[in-house]
């Protein structure tokens, strides 16, 4: 009779501990897309600007100069891009940028040319804010959840901004880039923090 409740007792444990497994997952997914701000917007669906842009994790200043362009580049200025700390945590714990994810994008003006340390390119004045936000329930017939917004292109920042158009950004980011929407080829800081 002992013989035949151990396969019962067996199975109920694995069932147990199945169940123990599947609920930690499921609280730890739930608390890691806790942590996200996210984004936040006002009645008629404006994107309020996030302050404090400039002290989350900084992930590159990619740069286009006219001076290499022909004098005719798409995206002149520096690109100084920010990611918001709890989705770059996220992403470090799980490769996946979480819905909420902010992207921010400050355009800097090319400024000198010729520093102490030799030739080169410096940044200039700060000439824009713009955004990438990740909001699927919102934006569900966005590729990958994603909405972009600018700020202005002179100083002080607007406090809100409507989506552009899906052909004006998200259509480029889809064709172009390497993950989920987002440039990382160009990026080694998200690179090299995205779990193998």
């Amino acid at each position: 009779m002992l013989r035949n409740t151990i396969p019962i007792v067996g199975k109920t444990l694995a069932a147990v501990l199945a169940g123990i497994l599947v609920m930690i997952f499921v609280v730890e997914k739930a608390m890691a897309e806790e942590r996200i701000e996210g984004p936040k917007y006002d009645a008629e669906g404006q994107l309020l600007r996030a302050d404090g842009w400039r002290q989350w994790i900084f992930i590159g200043a990619p740069l286009t100069p006219n001076s290499l362009n022909d004098g005719k580049a798409a995206f002149p200025e520096f690109h100084n891009v920010y990611i918001e700390p709890k989705a770059f945590a996220h992403f470090v714990e799980t490769g996946q940028f979480p819905n909420g994810t902010m992207i921010a994008k400050e355009l800097v003006s090319v400024g000198e040319t010729e520093a102490v340390s030799g030739t080169g390119f410096f940044q200039g004045d700060f000439q824009g804010l713009e955004f990438a936000v990740k909001d699927t329930e919102r934006f569900p017939d966005e590729p990958g959840g994603w909405t972009y917004y600018s700020f202005g292109h002179a100083l002080p920042y607007k406090k809100l901004a409507k989506a552009f158009p899906t052909e004006t950004c998200a259509a480029c980011h889809e064709a172009a880039a390497s993950f989920d929407m987002v440039f990382m080829q160009y990026y080694p800081v998200l690179r090299a923090a995205k779990p193998e």
